[in-house]
């Protein structure tokens, strides 16, 4: 365990080297809610179900960091120590490969939750942000779907022969998540071919999933999701491991 946390340690480091990997997990959710929150604010309106702007916005936010951290930061840092031989020269030391690529899960899941608690006490402090739901619900549905997207982003850096196969990889299946999955913009606000569009996305059941819980929906009132959330993590993890190499 020592020397497991001794390799977490080192990843936090490098990771928080990365600009990149900071600014998008950390600051551009930030600066989504900024936008949106100064040009719609927080008062109940009817489009919103009766919910403020913010209120309703931050839940898609919050799967945006996810999305960020499991579908580009993993894959790409994976992809990239493969193409460096550097977990091939694991193999030579007591540290384990499956210890580097745990650490980098344990990772990139602090930093999505410190850029949620950011994104949080910003929204409180700023737009007077509230939370209808319950907070065991809201945690088990954060950590379903963070287990998803994190499944779907080993894959990617499985099957990923270099750096610049899985980059390309990540941004043809993070940005239509990103922009299509209601996470940015509410699907209440697009037309029905885009709404078709966005239920082949898995990040579109998350957000459906946070966001009626964080608004005070039952738990269970949403177990079509979680069952496409929870075969999505069985599914890719398999495929994922099947996959996976080493070098």
């Amino acid at each position: 365990m020592k020397r497991f946390m001794k390799v977490v340690l080192v990843e936090w480091k490098l990771n928080n080297r990365n600009f990149l990997n900071l600014f998008f997990a950390l600051v551009f959710p930030v600066m989504m809610l900024m936008l949106f929150g100064t040009m719609y604010g927080n008062e109940p309106t009817e489009f919103m179900g009766g919910f403020g702007g913010v209120d309703a916005s931050v839940p898609g936010y919050i799967c945006m960091i996810i999305a960020v951290t499991g579908l580009m930061t993993l894959p790409l840092t994976l992809s990239q120590y493969r193409e460096r031989k550097i977990l091939k020269r694991f193999m030579i030391t007591p540290v384990k490969p499956i210890e580097l690529l745990v650490s980098q899960l344990v990772v990139n899941t602090i930093t999505t939750v410190i850029g949620m608690i950011i994104l949080l006490i910003v929204g409180k402090i700023v737009f007077d942000l509230h939370f209808f739901g319950n907070i065991l619900s809201a945690i088990i549905s954060f950590f379903i779907i963070l287990l998803s997207i994190f499944s779907i982003g080993l894959l990617v850096a499985g099957l990923s022969k270099n750096v610049k196969v899985a980059t390309a990889i990540s941004y043809i299946i993070y940005f239509p998540m990103l922009f299509l999955s209601g996470a940015t913009m509410p699907l209440e606000a697009m037309p029905e071919s885009i709404v078709n569009i966005s239920k082949a996305l898995p990040l579109t059941y998350g957000v459906r999933l946070f966001k009626g819980v964080w608004l005070g929906n039952d738990f269970f009132d949403y177990t079509g999701e979680i069952f496409i959330l929870l075969g999505i993590i069985v599914i890719f993890s398999l495929l994922a491991t099947r996959f996976f190499k080493w070098e």
